[in-house]
């Protein structure tokens, strides 16, 4: 299956686009999207933390990624 991909903060500079597009297995979950992801993109293993959201809610390592979600990287927040 194909996936979209949203980034948002460091990883738009990571992926270098503000969206990318995977392709994966249909019984993929957010954990093989994450080291799919980190082995693509090394520099994202260098983050003190990343979350995953699906369909605008984060997601859990063990949730399963469908063809149609959307998909968003979003890194740690820093703020004052």
């Amino acid at each position: 299956m194909r996936i979209n991909i949203l980034a948002f903060g460091i990883a738009k500079e990571i992926f270098e686009a503000p969206e990318i597009e995977l392709v994966m297995n249909n019984d993929a979950t957010v954990s093989n999207l994450k080291y799919l992801l980190e082995t693509q993109y090394p520099r994202l293993k260098h983050l003190a933390a990343y979350m995953v959201a699906i369909n605008n809610e984060y997601a859990l390592d063990g949730d399963t990624v469908h063809e149609r979600d959307e998909i968003a990287i979003i890194p740690p927040v820093s703020g004052g």
